[in-house]
Formats: structure tokens, sequence, C-alpha cells
């Protein structure tokens, strides 16, 4: 042994090379520092964490993370740094006190020598090092546990093991949570056996015989006993992930999975079963044979039965008679789907298509027409910017929202932009620390436009025209909008910076956070004091913030006092996701003004991946449109699911950031057992304020996912769905610019005001359109009632139209606008103009007696210059074949509902005149000077004159109803269907204006 080391060799060793002490202080220092600075940064994170937690009143949420986080992590951390120690030490206790001098000995002696003086520390590290990975493993699986926990019954059945599907979202998924820990911990303890039994001689590897040593095989035949058990465990819960499981025609139970691949995993779990009794036997037996014998036939079973014979049933059973063979588990997957995507009962309506209506029916659509939104959220944000935001440091969201109020008694749908702060617009030499973080800290207003372009007696603007501005900005109480008291101050919005320090010191009256422009240009200053923001006058939380945000200010400045907030983590969308984690948050917050506030309104989703024989679908692809191309992953770890409730409806107060979870979906399982983890944080359904119930809306990306679904689901005969030939899609959005090889982009849903099959007023309702698989005319319009203060909320409609597909689809109006020859003579004028060109706005689909109204506005935008925003010029109107262009939405109307045969704007041909059944030219000229008598009126209101305002409005309300009487008395019109329109000059007072967000 000596020899080992070099003594008695007769040379000299070498002497060892000194390492200065100055060094060795360095390489220690850097040592401690570097810890120093990762526990103070994670000291940091978790304690500013718990800090906003508490600003916000949810602290319950984040003790009750940190609690369960911490308990799974010591218990699963735990049982596997002792069971990893307990094995070391009993392969440590029993090897071989004499080994037999070998060579592999010799060579493991130098080994056992090195770690025998710090054994015990090897040992610990072994444990912690484990331990730590499986304590964090456990401590990610809070969700599971936290649902298992709290549980509740769905209340029906799966009809294969006849469990509560409670039991496959909430109990199956910690069940193999745990049944892999079991083997896992099986697995790392016989790793780390066999290393210290072959370290100290209880395994050789160069012996002709014995091997293995007696307790050495003992103990090795426990663990891997102990593993084939687990995976036993695991072949029976697998059955139960069949339910759920892909691949197949259909996701869930197929032939395949129910003649084959279920016998095999109880063949397989019986095998593994008995395969660990010989493993257990093998401790008295001390023979390898009939383990191994086990083992090998485990595998060869795992290979026979597991993969080789479903793919010979799938070949030679089920191929030949696919249709036949699955038609009873495409019929559960039909139900399952559309139960766990809340399509079960969508009410499906045929349409003819035809785009004729009798003369009684064109008189009551006459007389009771929503209007049609014509400003386009996306287009007009420009003009929001250029002629309301008052300074370059202001900006509006990407996309406006459009919502509904009363204003003069009437309800108007408004196109709504929060002013937010943009601080890259604030001018490069005023971009100093203070300027950025306590001055210019937060946003003004609520920029708000009137949509459908009327003005505020409801009478339509001859275009072009800019935007009617409904004035919700400035904070008076003379506003449309805003009542008195009215906060316009907007800190916590979408575009909000990343911290801001507000508030001044008590007893001061200098305040310094910037407001809005006052009258006469001059800037006006507020102190911000609501109840959300981390205080942060104490030195301890000043150091902290300092250290999370790299930035000494905070802890330096002035203008950090004892009274000063710190406001950060101020994205409604963010603030909702942490005090809900269990929520996926609807991308697509949008504003209220509600008891003289501003809110930001949010729609939280319960969803899993487990719901028995429902089919999955990625969550990103199917809320992925032209307006939204890549939704950012969610906050929940898996993407793909195949349930979703809009269980919540949440709100953050934009000026003191007050966060509120309302209870929505009272049935949906998932939400009772959240709420049953995390009490108190969600407020019962009752709670909800009826101002506030006014405003809250269908959201757009459950609807998203549910017209994915519907696109394939709509379909309820298992024979029909397995032929395909019903399958629909989502167009292609026709106004989104393409450039090459970039993806299609889907049409998005939009909002409309939609009449009920009943006739009544319309309902302000989230609509889209489908097209046939590979076809593009029109293969149905699907709408849901968007109004939560209504009865009828969340009821889904389907409008089919036949397979031969009379009614073109989007992208073929798209086409036949632009092709037109008569409208692009209106419009040759912007085709051959470098200065300007045409920008084309949302397009539209209502539906109007038995088919469908194309509406598209048009506007126009120059290249370059200042103040070069989208300008509304056109209306583009399509119904059946008839196309029509006009400046204003009653000569459009007009133009297209010529009779058959009819001359239109759109290039018919014909003259229209009396005895045809439809509108003639009296009528359409009565609607012209009905339009220029508005106009009228509209300009003597901007000068004052109320007298001429007076006159103007009574001659063309005279107007619009001498057209009326002319349309209802034409002589033949009881004989000769004609077309009908979808909105007039003059909507009814009991008809929603129309409106339509995002698109």
């Amino acid at each position: 042994m000596s020899s080992m080391f070099g003594e008695g060799s007769g040379s000299a060793a070498p002497e060892p090379v000194s390492r200065p002490g100055w060094a060795r202080g360095v390489l220690i220092t850097a040592a401690i520092m570097l810890v120093l600075f990762f526990a103070m940064s994670g000291f940091t994170s978790f304690w500013t964490e718990k800090l906003w937690f508490s600003s916000t009143g949810f602290s319950s949420v984040f003790n009750r993370l940190i609690l369960t986080k911490i308990g799974l992590f010591l218990v699963f951390g735990g049982v596997m740094a002792v069971v990893v120690a307990a094995n070391v030490v009993v392969a440590y206790r029993l090897r071989p006190m004499f080994r037999p001098a070998s060579a592999e000995q010799v060579g493991l002696d130098r080994y056992r020598q090195a770690i025998e003086p710090v054994r015990f520390w090897v040992l610990g590290g072994l444990a912690l090092v484990t331990g730590g990975f499986a304590g964090t493993a456990g401590a990610d699986s809070w969700r599971d546990y936290l649902l298992w926990r709290n549980g509740v019954p769905f209340g029906s059945t799966d009809p294969y093991f006849h469990r509560d599907k409670g039991f496959y979202v909430f109990d199956l998924p910690w069940l193999h949570h745990i049944v892999n820990f079991a083997m896992a911990v099986s697995v790392v303890s016989l790793i780390v056996v066999l290393v210290v039994h072959y370290l100290y001689g209880g395994i050789r590897l160069q012996a002709t015989r014995d091997r293995l040593s007696g307790p050495a095989a003992a103990q090795i035949s426990v663990l891997l006993g102990l593993f084939v058990l687990g995976k036993a465990a695991d072949y029976w819960l697998d059955r139960y992930d069949l339910l759920s499981a892909g691949g197949g025609i259909v996701d869930g139970v197929t032939y395949t999975d129910n003649h084959a691949v279920l016998p095999a995993k109880l063949i397989l779990m019986s095998i593994a079963i008995i395969c660990a009794i010989l493993f257990f036997a093998n401790v008295v037996q001390r023979t390898w044979l009939l383990p191994s014998v086990g083992l090998a036939l485990l595998v060869l079973s795992a290979i026979l039965l597991g993969m080789i014979w479903p793919g010979v049933v799938q070949q030679f059973q089920v191929k030949p008679s696919l249709g036949d063979k699955e038609l009873p588990y495409i019929e559960r997957n039909i139900k399952a789907t559309r139960e766990a995507y809340a399509i079960a009962d969508t009410d499906v309506s045929q349409y003819t298509g035809k785009s004729t209506l009798s003369a009684a029916d064109q008189r009551a659509e006459l007389a009771n027409v929503p209007g049609i939104r014509l400003v386009d959220p996306q287009l007009i944000r420009k003009a929001f910017e250029n002629q309301q935001q008052l300074r370059r440091y202001y900006t509006v969201a990407d996309v406006l929202d459009v919502d509904r109020y009363q204003v003069n008694g009437k309800e108007r749908d408004i196109v709504l932009g929060v002013r937010e702060l943009d601080q890259s617009g604030i001018a490069d030499e005023a971009k100093n620390w203070q300027n950025l973080h306590t001055v210019y800290t937060h946003g003004y207003g609520v920029l708000a436009a009137y949509g459908n372009q009327r003005d505020a007696d409801g009478n339509e603007i001859p275009l072009p025209a800019d935007p009617e501005w409904a004035g919700a900005g400035d904070g008076d109480a003379s506003s449309d909008l805003a009542p008195s008291g009215y906060r316009p101050q907007i800190y916590f919005g979408e575009k909000s910076p990343n911290y801001s320090i507000v508030g001044q010191p008590k007893g001061s009256t200098r305040s310094v956070e910037l407001d809005q422009p006052t009258k006469g240009d001059k800037d006006s200053t507020s102190t911000y004091d609501g109840k959300a923001g981390v205080p942060i006058g104490s030195l301890f939380h000043q150091i902290l913030y300092a250290w999370k945000y790299g930035d000494q200010n905070i802890a330096l400045s002035q203008r950090v006092n004892a009274d000063s907030k710190i406001l950060y983590d101020r994205n409604p969308r963010r603030m909702v996701e942490k005090v809900a984690p269990w929520l996926t948050v609807d991308s697509d917050p949008f504003p209220a003004i509600v008891d003289g506030k501003v809110v930001w309104l949010l729609d939280g989703y319960t969803t899993t991946d487990e719901y028995p024989l429902s089919q999955r679908g990625s969550y990103k692809d199917m809320t992925s449109d032209s307006l939204a191309p890549s939704t950012e992953f969610r906050t929940l770890p898996t993407d793909e699911i195949n349930y979703m409730r809009n269980a919540v409806k949440a709100t953050v107060d934009a000026y003191d950031g007050t966060v509120t979870l309302y209870e929505w979906d009272q049935k949906d399982p998932i939400l009772k057992a959240w709420r049953k983890a995390f009490p108190g944080t969600v407020k019962d359904r009752a709670d909800i304020p009826k101002d506030l119930l006014e405003h809250m809306r269908y959201p757009e990306d459950f609807w998203k996912v549910q017209r994915y679904q519907l696109a394939r689901y709509h379909v309820t005969d298992p024979t029909t769905f397995f032929s395909g030939n019903e399958k629909w899609q989502v167009p292609n959005d026709p106004t989104s610019p393409t450039t090459a090889g970039a993806a299609t982009q889907l049409q998005p849903p939009y909002r409309l005001s939609v009449r009920d099959e009943d006739g009544g007023s319309p309902v302000f309702s989230l609509t889209t359109t489908f097209v046939p698989t590979k076809n593009q005319n029109l293969a149905a319009f699907a709408s849901v009632d968007g109004d939560a203060s209504r009865p009828g909320y969340g009821k889904i409609h389907i409008l089919e139209l036949p397979a031969s597909g009379p009614v073109r689809g989007p992208s073929q109006v798209e086409s036949d606008f632009a092709s037109n020859s008569s409208i692009a003579r209106q419009l040759q004028q912007f085709n051959v103009s470098t200065n300007v060109h045409k920008v084309y706005g949302n397009l539209l689909t209502l539906p109007v007696g038995d088919s469908l109204l194309y509406v598209q506005p048009l506007y126009t935008q120059r290249a370059d210059g200042t103040g070069n925003f989208p300008v509304l010029n056109f209306v583009l109107v399509s119904f059946g074949n008839r196309y029509a262009i006009a400046n204003t939405m009653s000569e459009a109307i007009a133009e297209v509902l010529r009779v058959d045969g009819a001359a239109t704007s759109g290039g018919d041909k014909g003259k229209p005149g009396k005895g045809t059944g439809g509108l003639d030219d009296q009528v359409l000229t009565l609607l012209q000077q009905a339009d220029r008598e508005f106009g009228k009126a509209k300009a003597a209101l901007k000068d004052g004159d109320l007298a001429a305002y007076q006159k103007h409005n009574d001659a063309a309300e005279r107007l619009v109803n001498r057209a009326l009487e002319a349309s209802r008395a034409t002589p033949s019109a009881s004989a000769t269907p004609t077309a009908v329109p979808s909105a007039t000059t003059s909507p009814s007072p009991s008809a929603k204006p129309s409106a339509t967000t995002k698109d």
C-alpha cells in the first residue's frame, strides 16, 4: 500500500507547489461574495414579491403558494434524501470485510482511501443534491397537489371505467406524480447502491464467479423489485390515460385502444407484479435466473403487446373497416368534446342563402335594423394619436376596443382607447432618472369615438369625416361618458413604465407627477394616493428595490421620501396572472368607465388536458389570427388543452391598482376546486355591481377556441363526421397584408349587433364566419350572445348555408370589390395617386333575411407628411350578386337594394322603376337629400346656430320618413322579393348599435 503513495521508492517525491496566502484569501473571498450575491438576489426577489402581494391585498395567495411549495419541497426532497442516504449506509455496512486481492480491487483502494476520511461529507452532499432535485420537482407539482387535495365531483362518469370525470382531472395527474417519484427514488437509490457496492467490493466485475456478494444481491433485488412494482402501478394508471390520449382518428379511446392496448396494459401489469415478486424472492433464494427470466419476459411482452400487437390490430382489423369500427368511439368523442368546450347547446338554423325577401319582411327589416360600425378599431388608432394624444409621450393600444354606453339616453357603440404613457416619446434631453421614474409616471384619460360615425343625435355623418369624439378623456363633469368625480390618471395599464416612485410628504403641496396639459398648453401635476404600491420610505425597502432594479438612485434620490410608494408589475394581465396563477388570462384586457372609474376588464379561464374523451388542441394555435398571430405562452405548464371554461371575470382599477376576481361559471368544478384551495380570493357572481355587469362581454380567446372546435364538431352524426364532407375552417383574413413565405392569418372574430331568430332587437354578439375546407364560399355564420347583462349570454347560434354555396365567402367578396369595374372607376383617383393610398377596414358580415350582407369601410391615407392617419371615405356593400360603393352608409344600402336586374354602382344592368317591388329612384333621391340635410344640421350645430340646426334636422327627418313610406307603397312589392339592408340612416331607438373590437 505504501508503494501506491511513492514511499520507499528511492527517489524523493516532488515538493507540492505552495499557493500564496493572499491568492487563497482572494479565492475564498470571491466564493463568499458569490454566495452572498446569489443569496441577496434570491432574498430580494422573494421579499419584493411578498411586498407586491401585500400591496394588492392578496397576501393569502402568496402565503399559500409559498407554504405549499416549501411543504412539497421538504416532503419529496426529504424522502429522496433519506431513502438514498439510507441505501448508501446499508450498502456501506454490508460491504465485504475481506476482499480477494486482484488488480481491480488494488485499483479501487486509492478511491476508498480518499473517500473514507470524508465519507460523511460525501453522504450529506449526495443526499442534498438528490433531495434538492426531487424537492424542486415536487414543488413544481403544486397545481396537481392542490387540485387533488381540493377536487370536487364533476357529476358525470366516463363510459369505460365508470369513474367520475373529476378522477381524471383532479386525481390522476397527482397519482402519476407519486408513482413516477417512487420509481425515480428506486432508480436513483439503485445507481448509488451499485456505485457503493462496486467501490467497496460487493460487486466484482472481473471475477469469474461470485461477482455479487450476498448482501449486495439482496439489496439490489429489493430495489429492482420496488422499481418493477412501481412500473406495474404505472401500467394500471396508463389504462385511464387512454381516455385523453391522442394519435388515433380522434382523441380518447379508439377501437385499437379498447381491444388491444387496454388488455395489453392489464397483462403487462400482471407480468410486472410477478416479476417484482421474483425479485423479492431473490433476497432469500439468491439466484438470478428467475428474476432475469421475469424481467426479460416483461421487456419482451412490452414490445409484443405494447407496440406490435396494437399495430397489427390497427392494420388488419381496423383499417379495412375503419368507418364501421370507429363510429361508436367517434360518437363518444363528439359528445365529450362538445361538453368540454361548452358548445353542446349550440343552436343551428338552416339558411337558404337566397338574397331575396318579401315586401312585408323587407319593411320589417327597414323599420328595425342595427347600425353598422364603420370605424375600424385598428385603423383609427393613428387618428386617435394624431388628434387626441396631446403630447408625444402619450399613446394608445395598437388595436382599440369597443363597448356600449348610454349617451343622451341612447345606447351607443363607442370605440375606446386608453391614453397611456409612452416614455420613448419624451425628449432625449429630458430623459433623466427623476423624470423617467418620478415625473412621467402615468397616462391620462380615455379617448372615445362613436363607432358608427353618427353624431350625438344619432344622425349619420356625411363622409369623408374625422371620428366623432365622445370626449371621455378630459375628466370634465360634462363629458358624455365620464360622470362627476371621474379620475382620468392611468397608473396601471398595458404600457405602464417598468417602475415609478410616487407620493409626496404629508403636508406638502408640491406635486411633481405630470398630468396632461391644461387649457393654455400649461402642464398640470398631481400626486398618487391610491391603495396599491409598496411603501418605500424605509431604508431597508430602498436598498431592496435598488438591488432589484440595479439602480442606486432609488436609495439615494431626495425624490424618495417617507411617504413614497413604488409601483411595478402594473400590466393588468400580468397582475391577474400573479394573484390567480391557476388561471389562463385572456390576451385582450379592455377598458371601461364604471361608476366614475377607469377599470380594466379581463377574463380568466380554467383549462385541463385530462378531460376524458375530448379532443385536444394547442391553445396558442386556436387563439391565433391576423391580429394575434403569436399568442404569448401561458402561465400554465401545458399548451395542449381539451377542456375550457370562462370561469372568472376580473377587474383592475386603472388608478389605484385594485384587483378583483368574480366567479362567473358557477358550475365549473375546476373553479370550485381552486376556490377551496385559495379561499376568499374569488368573490361570488352575485357580488358583481350592476353597472360593471353591463360592460362585461363574451371573451375573444374563449370564442376563438370554441370556433376552432366548431369547425369540426358542429357535426353530431358520427358517420358524417367520419366522412369529413361537412368540415369547416375559419377563412383567412382578406384585409390582412401578406408577404412571401408568411403563414396565412385567420380572420379575427368581430363584435356586431346581430338580430335574434325571433326578429327582435339586435343583440351585442361576437361573430365569425366559416368556409368549407379547401373552398372559399361561405358555409356558415356563427355568433354568440355577448351581452353579460342579458339572460341569453353565451348562447351560440349557427346559420348554416347549403353546401352548394350560393353565398360568396369573405375572400371572394374582397376580390369582387377589387375587380368590380364600377367600384374601380370610383376609386380611380386613388389608384393613380402616389401620395394617397387605400386602406381597407374590417370586412363585416351580418345576417339579413335568409342570406348575409357584407359591409366594409374604405379609408384613404396620405403616404407622407404630418397627420397621415386613415380617413374614412367610402363604404362598400355586397348582398347576393350586388355590389355598391358610396360616401355614406345610406347611399350604399340604397344602391344594393335595387331589384333583380336593376342597375347599381356595382355594375348590374337595367334601370329601376316603379312596380318592380324594390326601392326606386325616388327613394334613393329622398335618402340622398336627407343626408345633405343632416350634414347641414351638423354644421349649424357646430356654429352654434340652434334655429338652423333644428330646421335642417326636421327637414332631414321628414325626408327619411317619406323614403320609408315610398318603399312601403311600392305597387308590386308583394309580388317580387327584393334584397334586404342591414342598416339605415336613422336606426330605431330600440336597436342596439353594432360594434366590433379587435379584428
